[in-house]
């Protein structure tokens, strides 16, 4: 008997043993979140918000400088997290990216996927494409938390199909001037709400009139921008100080939203142009902001 005990008694801790081994490999593992954006909302929502008005062509959306913010953002929520991709969700005729689209898809830690675009200037099978990739990611264990930036409640199955395989989605909404722009069983089913305002938005949005700035000379050249990036970074050590702008260093290539804002409002100043919506341009000025740092420190 006392064999039989002592033998339990060493299967148990040998269980144990290896339990503590699996929690202490789990807690080593970072977890990981993505940021899925549904743009036909985001417009309709931040236009109306902003510009008072769903029509995209009277408006202006930097959207490089807002998928930095809610990257920015998503730093700050899930601080020991780690961040996969930005899905933007998009509609085109045939599904062939507009040159906009295009800039989008350019950029770094972002993947564009396109549903239709019918002849109503409809979205079509872009909620299927949410809920794949949020199933696919889920399931695969790829993520831990999900940022949803939507307000249709046919993403309730994309919901519920991520956290059956157990991650949490987070449901992002944008202010609304008036009642809500996200439908209540959507809202029902998330793990977490968080709206954004009119303050986070405005740096983004801007209605569609003449340019803030204009020159002589016209449009500049990226090495201009670039060498204006350089000369702001330059000026703002003599005024801020190392330590302020070291700091920023282990966040390369993305600069906090308001360090970003920043550096696009004196660079106008400076070229007596308007950035706003020239991806490009913009970001050649953060291409010499951040080579002028890098190359001191």
């Amino acid at each position: 008997m006392n064999d039989d005990l002592a033998a339990l008694s060493a299967r148990i801790d040998h269980t144990n043993e290896l339990l503590q081994r699996m929690l202490a490999e789990v807690a080593k593992t970072p977890s990981t979140h993505a940021i899925f954006v549904d743009a036909g909302y985001l417009y309709a929502a931040a236009g109306r918000l902003v510009a008072g008005t769903e029509d995209r062509r009277a408006f202006d959306l930097d959207a490089e400088g807002l998928i930095d913010a809610l990257i920015d953002k998503t730093r700050t929520i899930f601080a020991d997290s780690r961040l996969l991709r930005v899905y933007w969700y998009d509609g085109a005729r045939r599904r062939i990216h507009t040159a906009e689209q295009q800039t989008i898809a350019e950029l770094p830690d972002v993947k564009v996927r396109l549903g239709n675009l019918n002849a109503n200037n409809q979205q079509k099978g872009v909620d299927s494409l949410i809920r794949s990739d949020l199933e696919s990611l889920a399931r695969h264990r790829a993520i831990s938390d999900a940022a949803l930036l939507g307000g249709d409640e046919d993403l309730v199955s994309a919901v519920e199909a991520a956290q059956g395989y157990g991650a949490r989605v987070h449901l992002w909404g944008i202010e609304a001037p008036e009642g809500r722009n996200q439908a209540e069983p959507l809202l029902w089913e998330v793990d977490s709400q968080r709206t954004f305002d009119l303050d986070f938005f405005k740096p983004y949005v801007s209605r569609r009139t003449a340019p803030a700035y204009e020159t002589a000379a016209g449009r500049p050249t990226r090495e201009d921008v670039r060498f204006v990036g350089a000369q702001i970074a330059a000026k703002w050590l003599a005024a801020r100080g190392r330590d302020t702008l070291v700091e920023l260093l282990p966040g390369h290539p993305y600069l906090p939203g308001s360090v970003d804002q920043d550096l696009l409002v004196e660079a106008e100043g400076l070229l007596q142009y308007s950035l706003r919506g020239q991806a490009d341009l913009r970001r050649a000025l953060r291409d010499g902001f951040w080579d002028h740092l890098r190359t001191l420190y």
